[in-house]
């Protein structure tokens, strides 16, 4: 399993034979823009945490395009197939055997409406099984205590979790989320896009080792293999 930082909450991994794209902010993102090429990205999936522009920006356009299947919520699947694009709906607790492995949709606390406004159903995070590998991608969450339910299913190898703050966990929940699903490797997303989620990054690495656990902070189009 491979996974390429696209920037903010972006994420491109190749797992199971299939590339599966993650909420895809990109042509509006400053950091990421002049670095990641749209038109050069061709997924099979794209996986949406929340209806926040930030997380759906190019999905319309990239779907369209390479005809993506859209995976997240009921709402949110609804709303992309009501343009004419293809979509599987989820929602929290279930889970479904794709053809590069499986997906178990979980809780995030957090909000969801498109840029329009209109409702984005509930925010979520995925767990994906594939390869013999369990990655947890939180989405954009506070620490929350549905995240103990994790290891009970399944042990994870990584886990992407926010630690921009502000709007979501910083890296000092990150820890105690890290705990909670039982995971001391843990790759840092949602920080440093604007001013309000801009990160001492060895400050919270430093969090991290103290804690005796590891934060990864990939460089945009830097990829780790798992």
């Amino acid at each position: 399993m491979q996974i390429t930082f696209l920037g903010h909450a972006s994420l491109f991994i190749s797992t199971g034979g299939k590339k599966l794209l993650i909420d895809p902010f990109i042509t509006g993102n400053e950091k990421a823009k002049d670095r990641i090429k749209v038109q050069d990205l061709h997924p099979d999936y794209i996986l949406v945490t929340h209806a926040h522009q930030d997380h759906i920006l190019d999905v319309e356009e990239i779907a369209g395009r390479s005809g993506a299947v859209i995976i997240s919520n009921y709402e949110i699947a609804t709303r992309f197939e009501d343009k004419g694009l293809k979509a599987h709906p989820m929602n929290h607790g279930g889970s479904w055997t794709f053809d590069f492995g499986n997906l178990k949709y979980v809780n995030a606390i957090h909000t969801s409406s498109f840029p329009d406004g209109s409702y984005g159903g509930q925010p979520g995070g995925f767990v994906l099984s594939s390869e013999g590998k369990h990655l947890y991608i939180a989405g954009d969450t506070a620490l929350t205590m549905d995240m103990k339910l994790i290891p009970l299913f399944v042990k994870l190898d990584l886990a992407v979790l926010p630690i921009g703050d502000n709007f979501t966990m910083g890296a000092g929940d990150a820890v105690i989320a890290s705990d909670f699903i039982g995971c001391n490797k843990v790759l840092g997303y949602h920080y440093d896009t604007f001013g309000y989620i801009e990160i001492d990054h060895q400050n919270a690495r430093k969090i991290f080792s103290d804690a005796g656990k590891e934060l990864i902070l990939l460089g945009i189009g830097e990829t780790l293999e798992v």
